[in-house]
């Protein structure tokens, strides 16, 4: 079995396409439960249902193309790195809404919980988490990494990732470059840094949960439903992200650089060693 790194650039070139196709379908058949059942509990056994398959069809094609085990996929590195990932993505939005408030771009106007209905919420973007990650580290960074670089996988999975959010509702091209700065850098980062999918997938799930399920703002331009807070967001949409959602925002950059310059540097300094 030719690996990534062995294969003739045709056949790597077919196994990157190939893949990207296989996994943004199946990543878009696991988010449908949200749109297809209307009660919670249906929704939440099929998001945990479809999530755990599409994380099985990965590891059963990375060894199908790899010649090995999935070993971003480390069963051992699951709850840790997830756990972890969990810890990031919630303080990213913590911080972000924190700086917020104490400009006066977000105050709370009310609070609301449904513990089912959050939990419902939190399963989705568990698929979405899932999947993105799948796609954008697990096949695009991993490949481009073993067949060249680190460095250039990350600027090619920044920049794409960024790019894919361009149809996005509400989205504008700053809100693209916010998402590639912030977001897609951060999350090919800790991917490396880590080399498990778990701790950028755990990011990614507490990021979208927060921003959108917790603090009421809409999630990379869509609407992310029941939010435990209902805020009331005023000010420069360079500075609150506007119709986009807080990503868009040059505070949710500049934190997201800086959560990303620290994993960054962590990968130098291990390379030095080596």
């Amino acid at each position: 079995m030719l690996t990534s790194k062995d294969a003739p650039l045709w056949m790597w070139v077919l196994r990157l396409i190939g893949g990207l196709i296989i996994f943004i379908t199946l990543s878009g058949i696991a988010q449908l439960p949200l749109m297809v059942f209307k009660s919670n509990l249906p929704i939440i056994l099929s998001c945990i249902v479809l999530s755990s398959l599409v994380l099985l069809a990965y590891y059963g094609w990375y060894g199908l193309t790899e010649g090995s085990r999935a070993i971003d996929l480390s069963m051992c590195r699951l709850m840790p790195e997830i756990c972890k990932g969990l810890l990031v993505g919630a303080i990213y939005f913590v911080i972000v809404v924190g700086i917020m408030m104490l400009v006066g771009f977000y105050r709370v106007q009310s609070f609301q919980f449904d513990a089912i209905t959050q939990l419902a919420q939190f399963s989705f973007f568990l698929t979405v988490a899932v999947g993105e990650e799948i796609i954008f580290r697990g096949i695009l960074f991993r490949m481009i990494d073993v067949r060249w670089n680190t460095w250039i996988a990350l600027v090619v999975s920044t920049l794409v990732f960024g790019l894919v959010h361009i149809v996005n509702p509400g989205a504008t091209w700053w809100s693209t470059l916010a998402i590639a700065l912030e977001s897609g850098l951060l999350l090919g980062a800790a991917y490396k840094f880590s080399g498990t999918l778990w701790l950028p997938i755990g990011i990614h799930w507490a990021w979208n949960y927060t921003q959108g399920n917790v603090f009421g703002f809409a999630v990379s331009g869509n609407e992310a439903g029941a939010s435990i807070i209902t805020p009331l967001v005023e000010g420069p949409d360079f500075l609150t992200g506007g119709n986009f959602g807080a990503e868009a925002s040059i505070i949710a950059v500049i934190i997201g650089m800086l959560f990303a310059w620290f994993f960054i540097r962590k990968i130098v300094i291990r390379e030095k060693k080596e």
